[in-house]
């Protein structure tokens, strides 16, 4: 049942537990963003799961990128203020086959969280295409607005991703970068959304 499960604040260690165990992104030891992050918890810590502990974690940040604001609102770079990413969303295994609809009740109650805990003028997320389409953020009334320009990531030999400057002489490949699905939700009515909504 729901009623047995509640949020919390938690710490970028904490959030690491989950994360590190059971999120899609195989890189994740590489690190990640901290920010307003809330762990899901059960209160019988006895309960049938047997889990205890942290049993999810949901992560919103700044944007990733100052232009971000500008393509989807048409901001400048320096009005992120209120501007947010989705950025790491994961609950143990076991307890999304015992709850139905936990996720998106999760994700609903830590946007509830957020907005208590400071300002919020719009959440973004991405679903990578080469994992999922984001349906939990559907079902959690993000718009949808398709998805992400496709593009390229060069890589040297041993397979290491090159993260900037120029690679004219570099010996390497470029390789796709898989897509991602865009999910917008929008507080500040004054923000003006330059993304098609797709249906």
């Amino acid at each position: 049942m729901k009623s047995d499960f509640y949020l919390d604040r938690v710490t970028k260690s904490e959030s690491a537990e989950i994360l590190l165990k059971y999120h899609y992104l195989k890189d994740i030891s590489k690190g990640f963003k901290s920010g307003y992050n809330y762990g899901l918890y059960k209160k019988n810590e006895f309960s049938p799961l047997n889990i205890g502990g942290i049993q999810g974690v949901c992560i919103f940040t700044g944007l990733p990128v100052p232009e971000l604001a500008k393509s989807a609102f048409g901001l400048s770079r320096t009005e992120q203020d209120g501007l947010f990413e989705l950025s790491r969303l994961c609950i143990h295994p076991d307890v999304q086959k015992e709850e139905h609809n936990i996720t998106s009740w999760f994700v609903s109650r830590a946007i509830k969280k957020l907005r208590k805990d400071t300002k919020v003028r719009a959440i973004i997320s991405y679903a990578d295409s080469e994992f999922h389409n984001g349906i939990i953020y559907r079902a959690c009334n993000f718009k949808y607005c398709g998805l992400t320009d496709p593009k390229k990531d060069f890589y040297f030999k041993d397979g290491t991703k090159h993260s900037r400057g120029k690679v004219k002489g570099m010996e390497g490949e470029w390789k796709e970068r898989s897509q991602k699905h865009r999910y917008v939700m929008i507080f500040d009515k004054s923000l003006e959304l330059k993304w098609d909504e797709v249906i």
